[in-house]
């Protein structure tokens, strides 16, 4: 038996920098993750994507529009 458990991940660009959204299973919550080239500079979990992508918003000036899906 399968247990393939279909995310969403999100990503966005803004200056030298890559924004990175993972949503985890429905209890943990969604993970952001921003990198300046390979290395990862910030990180944290929040209960939603919605929550992330305001955070990018208010602490990186990263567009609520500018996210795309990547889910895989």
């Amino acid at each position: 038996m399968s247990c393939d458990i279909k995310t969403k991940e999100f990503v966005s660009y803004r200056d030298d920098m890559k924004f990175i959204i993972e949503e985890d299973l429905p209890k943990v919550g969604a993970y952001l993750y921003v990198y300046e080239g390979d290395n990862c500079v910030f990180d944290c979990l929040q209960d939603s994507i919605d929550i992330c992508k305001e955070i990018a918003l208010e602490q990186y000036n990263v567009p609520l529009e500018s996210w795309k899906n990547s889910s895989r």
